[in-house]
């Protein structure tokens, strides 16, 4: 009783100048597992024998996810009452939901992760059949996003998969995380939920015979390297800009171009060309990282950012 008493003083002298309770660090790492497991069993729940691009299984795992995403803010909720940790901003603003810096946060973010696939983008500009304005007409061809939003793969890779996976990995875990770990330390913590939560594809390809073992274990180890390194990314603009919008439109844009063809780029008739515009990505990229997530654009403290004993960089412009 004492305990929870000292606990209670602590978070409400801290105030602003957040203090963390001693039970805070195991109570988050567990929250996060148990939000990550949620959201994973719920892809198997259903019981089928047809592989995960059916469109019947991504409705079925549409219903699931949807659940788990709906009730994740309840995780957060939850473990603040758990620790008894008081915030100053709302849940919701907390978890990125706020109007403050909206419109920079949806542009910024993203034009920056596509200076980054400068070199994809150059490549497939080169290889496209289309005109520019072929592009314009088909861009705002009412028709063409019918049938995008009728297709179920396109459905889970460019908007909900983004939208969920954000909402539970970067805007519900992140709050739990920052107050125990730090800013800079949850960015690299945060994404290792994000990627062991990715292996669950391998027990569809040993399932399926979609290769062999060491081919789909390879498979495994590469896809958790790309998508902890990505999530780590994404957290960073979460913690940066405060906003869940820039995690969800990378992560859109991310799966729409997938990994970079770099073998692809090698033997490219415009190598030379192509190849330069890779590099000038990344020059361009580590360039306006810091810049173009400047904090101060998106209103200064970013929510999350109160949740940190000392002040980081990270939340400074």
């Amino acid at each position: 009783m004492a305990a929870e008493n000292s606990v209670t003083e602590q978070t409400e002298l801290g105030g602003d100048g957040f203090a963390p309770p001693d039970r805070l660090c195991w109570v988050s790492v567990l929250s996060c597992l148990l939000l990550a497991c949620s959201y994973v069993g719920s892809l198997y729940v259903w019981r089928s024998d047809l592989p995960r691009d059916h469109p019947t299984v991504i409705k079925r795992r549409f219903t699931s996810v949807l659940i788990v995403s709906g009730l994740s803010p309840l995780f957060v909720w939850t473990w603040r009452e758990f620790t008894s940790v008081r915030t100053g901003p709302s849940l919701l603003a907390l978890m990125g939901m706020r109007f403050e810096g909206l419109i920079p946060a949806v542009v910024l973010p993203l034009l920056l992760t596509m200076v980054l696939f400068l070199g994809p983008l150059m490549q497939l500009a080169m290889d496209c059949p289309w005109s520019f304005m072929d592009g314009i007409r088909v861009a705002f061809d009412p028709w063409f996003w019918m049938l995008c939003f009728s297709d179920m793969r396109w459905l889970r890779n460019q908007v909900v998969a983004p939208l969920t996976e954000e909402l539970v990995f970067r805007a519900c875990m992140l709050p739990m995380l920052v107050p125990c770990a730090g800013p800079s330390t949850a960015i690299f913590t945060c994404p290792l939920f994000f990627g062991v939560a990715h292996f669950h594809h391998v027990i569809e390809l040993l399932r399926f015979r979609q290769g062999t073992l060491s081919g789909i274990f390879l498979s495994a180890v590469f896809q958790f390297s790309y998508t902890a390194v990505f999530g780590a990314y994404t957290a960073f603009i979460f913690i940066r800009t405060g906003h869940l919008m820039g995690p969800v439109l990378c992560h859109s844009f991310c799966n729409y171009m997938g990994f970079p063809a770099i073998s692809t780029a090698l033997e490219h008739p415009h190598r030379i060309t192509v190849l330069s515009s890779y590099l000038l990505g990344v020059v361009l990229f580590l360039l306006f990282l810091f810049p173009f997530t400047d904090p101060s654009f998106y209103g200064l403290p970013t929510p999350v950012c109160t949740l940190t004993s000392s002040p980081s960089s990270l939340c400074l412009s």
